[in-house]
């Protein structure tokens, strides 16, 4: 909780949420505020829960093909057992009445000592737009307007305040509309504190002009096509679509509207498209502008200062307070403290018992497919590049990947790649602006991306590392993708320095984001870069190195743009040509035959380059344990070895294993106990690492004591049938997770690049359907490595780690990182 409370962006959003919804429930943390949480008795814990954690205040949803009368019977002698109660009623959200004119607030946040704090600050604009929820086609028209204003690089509202120079990031969500009144909120981080009040005018210019002068016909053609293609695809990623469709439900429902208005987009959708072509955008948007935002005086500026010594007060007056109540208990009072505390410990620790577990059901083995889940797959060739085709409904959608080898590429030019990436996305040709390529992309398909892959494979030292560029279309749109994408591979120029200089300062700031608030990340891509090439390359282009080089390149734009171009340029040579470039496409059979002859046009339009002596990438960063030093009250802990190099052979029960481990010995230890956020552990059956990652931690090295006691828990381990079943059948869902047709093919592509046969499928299944209690107690070996053999690296508070360096004499090496 803590460290949720001491981020910047987070205390940013929680005081602009609260300030703007003072008179309601959204005027509290709803997470509760560690300030507050220790007034909070057990008795009124109970209470609170017992009464609106209620049957009575539910909202009950099915999605599936099972006999709703069942359902019914099922749900009807689970409510039976309990009586009707208040609690609907006084839960119920009331809005929030609209202020009659601004406020302002000014909040500190807690920030390094010694940094420099010149350009620290934060700013946004928050309103909320109406005073009662709002009906469907408004909601979708201020959706067109939120994705018009800021929803590409190209928006005018995102692009005008990114070029302003003002600031290093985008914050505030634009609208949000998931509680009982929408809003949006905008603003600026990485501002200096004389520009506070040049960005606060900038956003009210930029909307008062867009409101007079109304969108570019192209971008708003652009958007209802992207905005079209997302609904219709539906493309819910990994996350089921019944839960999906839960949720945008829930967001009417909770408010005692109907659940099914959220999910009917059509004949909003449609009566918004005829207003369009028969008033004009700027008769639909102006309007919107001018009501919702520039004449509402419900509007709070929130206003982020850095502070040094905040963290250090807040420290003091916590101690203070709590010293104050230890005064006044008595001795008595203390002891049964004492007890409480232990037995609260004990309870934490000690499993539930089998016979509770029992209670909860569960599927058996025998309901498991005993084979793994088939993705169609034909390798052909098309103009001498390998194709991959996967013929899967996909409901008239077309889905491409191409890949390009990126072996040849001289390391130094390692971190440029993502910054290339975005530039190939961002930056003009010599016939489009940026704005125009961007807008036609929108236009034409449903989006396009290009990034890096990495990964090591079994058995080989050298890694898998490839440029991926990404898109999809209407199937009768696919040969507008290719030539979309051609265009970017060879025709972007990489002349805008400016833009560059922002791309920079975007990335420098997200990363310094990511370190504060996803610090595991930042340790896990640490640990893989000091044990196999691969984790060298992606931490490179995505850890700690990658910041520490954006923050040397942010001062070299300036002086050596002509160098930093021409890399650029080298890039784009090293990697695009016909040689080591395999294409995969997703779409069903008549779209794929129907496509072949864009494909061959894209193919031919490739360049073809002289062999190129592929680059040894045989680099990792030296075997220590590691601290990275930021401001922060809680850490992020890991520790990992490769347990292939100890002797371990991969066998599917290391993912059942793996996952036990995580469900049971660290959630028990590191999270109930520690008080960690999160605890788990991951097995990278490609590189062979093994590691453990704590999240929001108090601890760092009573954690790391944790883990080296894995291999007891192991050696004591005991475990019936049922519970060994619910463990295989947890890991088979993970294995079987969740896929729409799109991440089938890309799922199937991976595997073929990784070399993962339909063989070794099949036999990794049968292992981990087949796991018994004796592979459990043969992994302890493996455990045992981690422990004697493993590298820690810790993202850490400076006070935690010169403790620990105390306690443990230098076992970190210190680098200071914000």
């Amino acid at each position: 909780m803590k460290g949720v409370y001491s981020q910047p962006d987070n205390i940013l959003g929680r005081t602009s949420q609260q300030a703007l919804y003072p008179d309601t429930t959204y005027g509290v943390d709803s997470g509760g505020d560690p300030q507050v949480i220790p007034k909070l008795t057990f008795e009124e814990f109970k209470e609170f829960h017992r009464k609106y954690y209620h049957p009575s205040n539910s909202r009950i949803w099915f999605y599936g093909d099972d006999d709703p009368n069942e359902r019914l019977r099922i749900l009807g002698e689970y409510l039976d057992m309990f009586d009707a109660s208040s609690a609907p009623n006084e839960s119920k959200i009331e809005p929030q009445k609209l202020f009659s004119k601004p406020v302002r607030i000014i909040e500190k946040y807690p920030a390094s000592e010694g940094a420099d704090l010149k350009k620290q600050h934060m700013v946004t604009l928050n309103w909320l737009l109406s005073d009662k929820p709002l009906d469907l086609e408004t909601e979708l028209a201020l959706g067109f307007l939120d994705h018009l204003l800021l929803g590409t690089p190209a928006s005018p509202l995102r692009k005008i305040l990114l070029e302003s120079g003002l600031g290093d990031a985008i914050v505030g969500g634009g609208v949000e509309d998931e509680l009982l009144q929408p809003q949006f909120s905008i603003g600026l981080k990485g501002v200096s504190e004389q520009d506070i009040h040049k960005v606060e005018e900038l956003v009210m210019t930029t909307l008062k002009k867009l409101a007079n002068e109304g969108f570019d016909t192209d971008a708003v053609e652009a958007s209802m096509n992207t905005i079209e293609f997302s609904l219709r695809e539906n493309n819910t990623g990994s996350f089921p679509r019944g839960l999906s469709l839960m949720l945008r439900s829930i967001g009417k429902w909770i408010y005692d509207m109907n659940p099914f208005e959220p999910l009917k987009y059509e004949k909003p959708l449609q009566d918004l498209k005829s207003r369009l072509a028969k008033e004009g955008s700027k008769a639909v948007f102006s309007p919107l502008i001018e009501k919702f935002i520039l004449n509402n005086p419900h509007r709070v500026t929130v206003e982020m200062q850095p502070d040094p010594e905040k963290a250090a007060r807040d420290e003091a007056t916590e101690k203070e307070i709590l010293q104050k109540v230890k005064a006044g208990m008595t001795k008595e009072d203390l002891e049964e403290l004492s007890q409480a505390t232990h037995d609260l410990r004990l309870k934490q620790e000690t499993p539930d018992p089998p016979e509770a577990l029992k209670t909860v059901p569960s599927l058996s083995l025998q309901d498991i497919p005993k084979e793994p889940i088939y993705v169609p797959i034909e390798v052909g060739d098309i103009n001498g590049v390998k194709v991959l085709q996967h013929d899967l409904f996909t409901n008239d959608v077309f889905y491409t990947e191409l890949v390009f080898d990126m072996s040849s590429l001289k390391q130094e030019l390692l971190p440029l790649v993502p910054l290339f990436c975005q530039s190939l996305l961002e930056m003009g040709t010599k016939d489009l602006t940026f704005v125009q390529l961007n807008q036609l992309i929108g236009r034409k398909t449903g989006g396009i991306s290009v990034y890096p892959f990495t990964s090591s494979v079994r058995g080989k030292d050298d890694p898998c590392s490839h440029m991926i560029v990404r898109g999809k279309a209407m199937a009768g749109r696919a040969e507008d993708l290719y030539d979309l994408i051609n265009t970017i591979l060879q025709d972007v120029q990489f002349e805008d320095q400016q833009r560059f200089k922002q791309f920079v300062s975007q990335s420098r700031a997200r990363m310094e984001n990511r370190l504060r608030g996803s610090g595991h990340g930042i340790a896990a891509a640490r640990m893989d870069a000091k044990l196999n090439t691969a984790g060298w390359m992606s931490e490179k282009m995505g850890g700690l190195s990658y910041l520490e080089f954006l923050r040397t390149l942010e001062e070299r734009v300036d002086q050596d743009w002509v160098n930093i171009s021409s890399s650029l340029e080298e890039i784009r040579k090293s990697v695009f040509s016909k040689q080591g470039c395999l294409i995969n496409i997703t779409a069903d059979g008549k779209n794929l035959a129907n496509t072949e002859k864009a494909v061959g046009k894209f193919v031919d339009l490739l360049p073809t380059r002289s062999p190129i002596t592929t680059t040894n990438w045989s680099a990792t960063l030296p075997l220590t344990n590691e601290a990275i030093v930021i401001p922060t009250q809680v850490n992020y802990v890991g520790k990992a070895a490769n347990i292939y190099d100890s002797g371990y052979k991969l066998s599917g029960s290391a993912y059942v294993i793996s996952k036990y481990i995580s469900n049971t010995w660290l959630w028990d230890r590191v999270r109930v106990s520690g008080g960690a956020y999160g605890g788990f552990c991951d097995f990278d059956t490609h590189s062979g690492v093994f590691s453990f990652l704590s999240y929001r931690d108090p601890n760092l090295l009573k954690t790391l004591d944790v883990y080296d006691g894995t291999g007891d828990f192991l050696r004591e381990l005991e475990m019936d049938n049922d519970t060994l079943t619910k463990a295989i059948i947890g890991t088979i869902g993970d294995v079987d997770s969740y896929q729409l047709p799109d991440a089938k093919g890309y799922s199937s592509m991976l595997r073929y690049l990784l070399g993962i046969t339909e063989e070794e499928r099949q036999r990794r299944r049968e292992e981990i359907l087949s796991t018994s209690l004796k592979d459990f107690k043969e992994f302890v070996d493996a455990m045992e490595a981690v422990k004697d053999k493993g590298v820690t690296v810790a993202v850490a508070s400076p006070e935690d780690v010169d403790a620990a360096n105390k306690e443990r004499f230098n076992f970190f090496q210190v680098k200071k990182a914000l």
